[in-house]
């Protein structure tokens, strides 16, 4: 959870919808399972509370918890950032600082379970001692709150003294919640296969983009890859192991491959022609992970540790967890298989969760200026209105479409160069695109912003995630006109810091007529051809060049 302390739902964005009970200790009414799912029912219903539900791992595990039949504490520091997940309505949302001891502990009351999913990866220098403070404040509220059980999802690692920065910390954080005089389960996992997921979106564009690659040694490194649907199925087990079970197991998948063997592989299931990768030892773990970084969608701060962990052989030393949760009767599901379900949730637009739900690193998290806590300072306003001959809803289809593979309307060229920029500042860039193709929600990432509010049929707002030296924010709206048309309204919005800022804006507004009037201009007619062709059009048919 990200460390600011702002109420989320204080300011414009706020959701009335959902269930916001500060420091609630009060348990959701039982309810039936959400799906058919294959876990047993327990036979009294536990309550556990999930941190990082705005991460990729936490935002599936509470679906699973209540399709298993649990009571699902949502603990969020943002309350505001679960707004129009499916399943918001169906747990209790608790508002809780991961810093903040006494936050923690008043949402850990009356919990049997807590599922500790929060980690500073690719969060900059000193992300280990973030990792270390946030871990002993955690540890000493549940102890203190009676939890029953630790579940905490760490990563594989072998037994040397020279682990890298990511695994080591994700070593220590195990030891310390295993320390903290509450039963624990820490499960310890390599690459997560998954739509989504940052391990498998590196491997996925790596493999896509590069027919031919020079690569570090360590595409030889042995590897035990597991499917993401085996994971949550472990983290949902853990919630019943017994009392006196207190350690770490081993979880993996049921082969053991190489980098270079996992790439051949997701090629062949692709129907992509075998790849050529041929390692080299000249380069070192930053290079490679620059590297990384300009071929793929993962920026230089979260592939940086990424790669440094693959610098190690991450294989099963036990398969223990087996005693408590076994094998399921079909077995583990293999590397091919995992990878074919990836790519058919990909092709689908089902991805529920991806790498990018967590904050860029430094990127700003302020609400907009209109905020009743906004200080005062320089303002910028950027502000254009289209009169379209396009029913509202078709103008709004627009909205909630844009960027990803649709891009932004306007002069391709400009957003492609800002975007490269922006990766080689260790931004996000445009690659990063978006979850659903369709759908918007608050806090989903769209290429380098992110959603602040979404008022369905009516307004998008984005928050500036690239680097910029201020603040920086993009609102589109629709308003209905009396002959049946529409009005489009579009503002951009900045803050400068300092003087670096104020010669930032006024070296980029000779260009705003030609990239946010252009812009205007191309969603008009886009909206009037979305009109045309029938409330039905599906995203991505027009003939909008790609950006």
């Amino acid at each position: 959870m990200p460390s600011t302390s702002r109420n989320a739902l204080s300011g414009p964005c706020a959701d009335r919808n959902v269930r916001f009970r500060p420091g609630s200790t009060g348990r959701p009414p039982p309810r039936a399972a959400v799906g058919p799912g294959a876990y047993a029912r327990p036979v009294s219903p536990l309550v556990v509370a999930v941190t990082g539900v705005t991460g990729y791992v936490g935002g599936r595990l509470v679906p699973e918890l209540l399709r298993a039949g649990h009571r699902v504490r949502a603990v969020a520091r943002n309350p505001g950032r679960l707004q129009g997940r499916d399943w918001v309505d169906d747990v209790d949302v608790v508002e809780a600082d991961a810093q903040h001891l006494d936050q923690v502990r008043s949402a850990l009351e009356g919990v049997d379970v807590a599922y500790y999913l929060i980690h500073s990866l690719g969060s900059g220098r000193r992300f280990e001692a973030r990792d270390r403070r946030t871990a002993l404040t955690f540890a000493q509220a549940a102890r203190e709150a009676g939890v029953g059980r630790i579940v905490y999802l760490g990563g594989l690692h072998p037994d040397v003294d020279d682990l890298s920065p990511h695994l080591e910390s994700r070593k220590e954080v195990g030891e310390i919640l295993l320390a903290s005089g509450v039963p624990t389960t820490v499960l310890r996992a390599a690459v997560v296969l998954g739509s989504g997921s940052a391990s498998f979106e590196m491997m996925r564009y790596l493999t896509e983009r590069l027919p031919a690659m020079t690569t570090p040694r360590w595409v030889d490194n042995r590897i035990q890859p597991i499917a993401i649907r085996d994971v949550l199925r472990y983290l949902v087990g853990s919630a019943t192991m017994p009392p006196e079970v207190n350690r770490a197991f081993d979880i993996g998948g049921p082969e053991v491959l190489t980098y270079r063997q996992m790439m051949h592989r997701y090629a062949a299931v692709a129907g992509l022609p075998r790849r050529v990768v041929v390692g080299v030892g000249v380069l070192s773990p930053r290079l490679s992970s620059l590297w990384v970084s300009l071929v793929t969608p993962v920026p230089g701060p979260l592939a940086r540790p990424l790669v440094e962990s693959l610098v190690h052989e991450v294989v099963c030393d036990e398969h223990d967890i087996a005693e408590h949760v076994p094998d399921p009767p079909e077995g583990l599901l293999g590397f091919d298989d995992a990878v074919r379900l990836a790519l058919a949730r990909i092709q689908d637009a089902d991805v529920v969760t991806r790498w990018s739900s967590a904050s860029v690193p430094g990127a700003p998290s302020d609400p907009l200026p209109s905020d009743p806590d906004w200080a005062g300072g320089s303002l910028y306003r950027d502000e254009r209105r289209t009169r379209v001959d396009a029913p509202p809803d078709a103008v709004w289809h627009v909205i909630q479409t844009v960027g990803g593979e649709r891009g932004w309307y306007s002069w391709p060229l400009a957003w492609q160069v800002r975007g490269v920029l922006d990766r080689l500042s260790g931004g996000p860039g445009l690659r990063r695109g978006r979850r659903d193709p369709r759908r918007l929600l608050v806090d989903d990432a769209v290429d380098f912003w992110r959603v602040e509010e979404v008022v369905p049929g009516r307004m998008l707002r984005l928050r500036a995630e690239m680097r910029v030296p201020g603040l920086a924010w993009l609102e589109l709206a629709v308003r209905p006109e009396p002959d049946g048309g529409s009005t489009l309204r579009q503002v951009a919005t900045f803050h400068p810091h300092g003087l670096l800022g104020q010669l930032y804006w006024w070296s980029v507004a000779p260009f705003h007529g030609v990239v946010f009037g252009g812009m205007q201009q191309g969603m008009a007619a886009e909206a009037r051809r979305v009109a045309a062709a029938g409330a039905s059009a599906e995203p991505g048919t027009g003939a909008t060049p790609r950006s």
